[in-house]
C-alpha cells in the first residue's frame, strides 16, 4: 500500500462541526446556517421546529416555474390571463403586484412580481397558468418538496398566506434554498434585483423595492426571501457570496423587521469570519497522478466523481491533512473510470472521510520485452 501525504494542500474535513448555540446568540425562535459548497451546517437553533413559512413559500413557487423553464415546457414570454381569484389578493391589503382581472402577463413579469414585490396575486396567477388551479399547483409543490428531501414540509398554497396547514422548518427551507441556487443559477439572479416596475392597468406604473433588507447593505447578499405572519413574526431566508464562498441562513421568529435584518447579518458574518471552506477536488477534474507498473505510461491521472469541499473553524486548520492511498505502482492494464485509490482525510490522525479515486484514461500493458526489462530493473535497483 503506497501512501502520499499532500502536505502542501490546506485540507479541511467533515467533523460534524455544527457549532453549539453558546458560540453565538441569535435572537430568533429557530435558525440555521450552512456553507453552500461543502453542505456543512455551521449553526442551528431548534432547526426542526415547525414554522409557518409565510412568503418563504414563494421560493418553491418559483422553483416549479424554473423547473418547467429549464425543461422547455414553459418560456419567459408566455402570457397567463389573470383570474378574479388572483386579482382579489391584489385588493385585500396583502403584498401585491397589483394585477387586474383579464390582464395578460408574461411569466417573467409574474416571477418578478413574486420574487421582488412578493406579490400574492402574482403567485395565484402563475399557479393557475401552470396547473389550472392553485390546488393542483400545490400538488406539484409537495411532490418537489419530497423529491429534494424536505421531509417536514407541507404546502397548501402558492403564497403562504391564509393557510394554517402550510408548514415547514428552517432546515427544510434551507434545503429548498440550496436547491434553488444550485439548480437554477440563470434564474436565481432575479432574487438579487432591488426593484421591479409594473406597468399596471388603470393607473400609473408602480415601482416596488425588494423586501430583502440585506440586498441594500453592500455585503454580497444576493437573496433570498422574506416572510411575515402575525403569529410567526418575521422570517428570512438569506444568502451571501464572498469571492468563491457562499453561506445560506434561514431564521424565523424574529421580533421585528430590524431584528430580522441585524440578526441574519450577524449570523452570516459570523460564519464568514470564523470558518474557511477549501476546495479539495472538483467533479471530473484532474486531481493527481499515480505510479503505473508495466504500462505504456508510467503515470495515470486520477479524478473524483464529486465535488469535495470541506469547512471547519479557522483555528483548527493545523490538525488537518489529506493522503492518497493506493496499491502501487498500479499494474497495467488500467481501464478508464476504474477505482485505483482513495483520498483519505484525517484530523489528529483519526480518519474522518474517504473518497474513491478513478482513472481518467485507459493504459495498456507494455509488450513482453519491455515488461522483462522493467522486472530486471526492479530486481537490480528496487525501483519500478
Amino acid at each position: 500500500m503506497k501512501k502520499i501525504i499532500l502536505s502542501l494542500i490546506l485540507i479541511l474535513l467533515s467533523l460534524h462541526l455544527t457549532v453549539s448555540k453558546a458560540d453565538i446568540n441569535i435572537k430568533a425562535r429557530t435558525a440555521i446556517l450552512q456553507d453552500f459548497l461543502s453542505g456543512q451546517i455551521l449553526y442551528e437553533k431548534d432547526a426542526d421546529r415547525k414554522i409557518f413559512p409565510a412568503s418563504m413559500t414563494k421560493i418553491m413557487t418559483t422553483i416549479i416555474a424554473f423547473d418547467l423553464l429549464k425543461k422547455g415546457e414553459l418560456n419567459l414570454h408566455e402570457k397567463f390571463i389573470v383570474s378574479e381569484n388572483a386579482w382579489r389578493l391584489s385588493d385585500a391589503g396583502y403584498s401585491s403586484m397589483f394585477i387586474m382581472v383579464g390582464d395578460q402577463i408574461s411569466v417573467e413579469n409574474l416571477l418578478k412580481g413574486i420574487i421582488i414585490s412578493s406579490g400574492n396575486d402574482a403567485c395565484i396567477a402563475l399557479a393557475e397558468g401552470i396547473s389550472g388551479t392553485e390546488e393542483e399547483f400545490a400538488i406539484l409543490m409537495n411532490e418537489k418538496a419530497q423529491e429534494i428531501g424536505m421531509e417536514n414540509t407541507y404546502f397548501s398554497n402558492s403564497s403562504g398566506i391564509n393557510a394554517p396547514d402550510n408548514l415547514s422548518t428552517v432546515r427544510d427551507i434551507l434545503i429548498m434554498s440550496n436547491y434553488l441556487i444550485k439548480n437554477y443559477p440563470n434564474y436565481y439572479k432575479y432574487f438579487n434585483e432591488k426593484e421591479f416596475t409594473w406597468d399596471r392597468t388603470g393607473g400609473e406604473p408602480i415601482t416596488q423595492g425588494n423586501r430583502n433588507p440585506l440586498l441594500y447593505k453592500n455585503i454580497g447578499a444576493d437573496g433570498i426571501k422574506t416572510g411575515y405572519l402575525s403569529y410567526e413574526k418575521y422570517s428570512l431566508a438569506s444568502s451571501i457570496k464572498r469571492n468563491d464562498r457562499r453561506l445560506i441562513a434561514v431564521g424565523s421568529g424574529f421580533s421585528t423587521k430590524n431584528a430580522r435584518s441585524k440578526q441574519s447579518l450577524k449570523l452570516l458574518t459570523w460564519g464568514l469570519t470564523n470558518f474557511d471552506t477549501i476546495k479539495i477536488s472538483n467533479y471530473n477534474d484532474f486531481f493527481y497522478e499515480l505510479d503505473v507498473w508495466n504500462g505504456k505510461k508510467n503515470k495515470v491521472k486520477v479524478y473524483t466523481k464529486e465535488d469535495i469541499y470541506k469547512t471547519i473553524p479557522k483555528r483548527k486548520k493545523k490538525y488537518l491533512k489529506v493522503a492518497i492511498e493506493y496499491n502501487g505502482p498500479i499494474k497495467a492494464p488500467i481501464k478508464k473510470d476504474e477505482i485505483v485509490g482513495k483520498i483519505k482525510i484525517s484530523f489528529k490522525d483519526d480518519l474522518m472521510d474517504s473518497y474513491d479515486l478513478y482513472s481518467s484514461e485507459n493504459i495498456k500493458k507494455h509488450n513482453i520485452f519491455s515488461r522483462i526489462i522493467n522486472s530486471i530493473n526492479f530486481l537490480i535497483w528496487g525501483d519500478a
